[in-house]
């Protein structure tokens, strides 16, 4: 069950068809990419000393190089650990200690000295993939695929941290290979010929998709500018046919704001990581036409949770096109989906509660972390710790995280729902909705907002808008108005941090 197996598999159908392009210019076919893999592979067991069962972490901006090296720690029976390559070098330091990673491939924009001095753990071989040592690496001997179990770790993906410090998603290889057929069978059916862009971060969602893209012989395309820019991305869709890539909504949004071709080239994007609100998504319709596709996922059951296919999204024959599009879609091939009440017990339909889910894409565990492993798969369930109701239809609508619902007055108010009524105004670019704790109602909602370039709406007109949508008690008691929000590097609106830059204290 060796995933490098699904690389060696195209090389073996489609040698001479490219697999990763960088810069305009194909870097390597899948021939050529397998045999640098299984060089690498070599290094790292006689060179670098990783056995297996090891675990080699990857520092890197996005590169031709990340796919080889993520291949190369399977086929030698490793974990890999992609890691977002703009984190703190303490936060680095901490995963590269609490996962014991004996090598770590960096970009040469990463500063090894400095993370390697905040390090409290053992030694850490750092290789600069643009250096002449990790050219050496790739004439080393090629090896064989290492035999590995179903369980074993393959990729130790390393939550965000914004409740704490980030913990080790265990994911393995029987987790990675359903992930890979479910893309294949419900989000794209992946076929040589199409490139996957990787415009953002390889190191979380758009690195994960490299999978089923590479068993399909699927061409990576990495762009000049390592990351997502809109005029180039245009010029891409404009020359290269068959484009698909992973986006957040608020890279999404940015491109339908500033796209100027007509996306020729473009087969898909398919976007998650984070609320999609209706106007938005409308708005990208009219824009793109029918190429999005939903997915609602976490890097404890990776990007395969729930999926709103291209159709569903303009398909209207029954009159509950808007419903859907509120909705994350229904759950995938093979996952089982509930809504969880506080006993555990599954909900009736459009009750909200917690969502959870079980199936082959779940987690092994946390790594170093038995509590948290217990507390999240307790009865079998994954508890995502998100809060969602189902419909009859089985489409789930996400309204919030946990730790976000606002309880003012003894009322529950959604973030979400309100953040979806605000950006109704049409001078509205960016909301996220926060609780401030308040003497008298326990909590207050208060709205942080973006406007559009030049714009400035007044807070009676969005109080107007939401008293026009929603229950009075659900409307924010105080506007703040901003240039932008914080954002991580998928793009997820950060409100811990969004509360921290306006002195906003948690309610709890």
């Amino acid at each position: 069950m060796n995933l490098a197996r699904h690389l060696l598999l195209s090389a073996q159908r489609l040698p001479g068809q490219p697999a990763v392009i960088e810069r305009d210019r194909v870097e390597h076919t899948y021939s050529v990419l397998a045999r640098r893999t299984l060089a690498l592979a070599g290094a790292l067991r006689s060179r670098l000393g990783v056995a297996a069962g090891g675990r080699v972490a990857l520092v890197m901006r996005n590169n031709a190089a990340y796919v080889e090296s993520l291949y190369a720690c399977w086929a030698a029976g490793a974990a890999a650990i992609p890691v977002n390559v703009k984190l703190h070098a303490r936060e680095l330091a901490f995963i590269l200690d609490d996962a014991r990673a004996q090598v770590c491939f960096v970009t040469d924009d990463v500063d090894a000295g400095a993370i390697d001095a905040a390090r409290t753990g053992g030694p850490t071989r750092f290789v600069d993939v643009d250096s002449r040592e990790y050219r050496a690496l790739l004439h080393e001997a090629p090896i064989a695929v290492a035999d590995v179990a179903p369980d074993d770790v393959a990729w130790l993906f390393y939550t965000s941290g914004t409740t704490g410090q980030p913990k080790g998603v265990m994911l393995t290889h029987r987790n990675l290979l359903s992930m890979t057929l479910n893309y294949l069978a419900d989000v794209d059916a992946a076929a040589a010929g199409e490139h996957l862009l990787h415009a953002a971060p390889m190191s979380h969602g758009s690195g994960i998709y490299v999978l089923p893209n590479v068993a399909a012989a699927a061409t990576q395309l990495i762009p000049a500018s390592r990351g997502f820019e809109v005029a180039e991305i245009d010029e891409i869709l404009a020359l290269v046919p068959k484009v698909k890539f992973f986006a957040a909504p608020t890279m999404l949004m940015r491109l339908v704001d500033g796209i100027k071709g007509d996306a020729e080239g473009l087969k898909s994007v398919i976007y998650g990581g984070g609320p999609m609100y209706v106007a938005d998504c409308l708005r990208a319709l009219d824009r793109l036409g029918p190429r999005l596709v939903q997915i609602y996922g976490q890097g404890e059951a990776p990007m395969t949770i729930t999926v709103l296919p291209a159709a569903e999204h303009v398909d209207d024959h029954d009159g509950r096109r808007l419903q859907r599009l509120a909705s994350v879609g229904r759950a995938q091939t093979g996952v089982e989906l509930a809504v969880l009440g506080a006993d555990d017990r599954p909900l009736a339909e459009g009750e909200v509660g917690e969502v959870a889910v079980r199936g082959e894409m779940v987690m092994r565990g946390y790594l170093n972390n038995a509590e948290a492993t217990a507390r999240t798969l307790a009865a079998g369930w994954l508890h995502t710790g998100d809060l969602g109701h189902l419909d009859a239809q089985g489409y789930l609508t996400l309204v919030d995280r946990s730790k976000d619902l606002i309880i003012s007055g003894g009322s529950n108010i959604y973030p979400r729902e309100v953040e979806e009524v605000l950006l109704r105004h049409p001078q509205l670019r960016e909301a996220a909705v926060v609780g401030l704790a308040d003497a008298d109602w326990g909590e207050i909602a208060v709205a942080v907002v973006a406007a559009q370039p030049g714009a400035r709406p007044t807070e009676q007109e969005l109080d107007a808008l939401c008293l026009q949508h929603i229950a009075r008690f659900k409307r924010p008691k105080r506007y703040v108005f901003v240039d932008e929000l914080p954002k991580n590097a998928t793009g997820k609106v950060l409100k811990r941090e969004l509360r921290e830059q306006l002195g906003l204290s948690p309610p709890r």
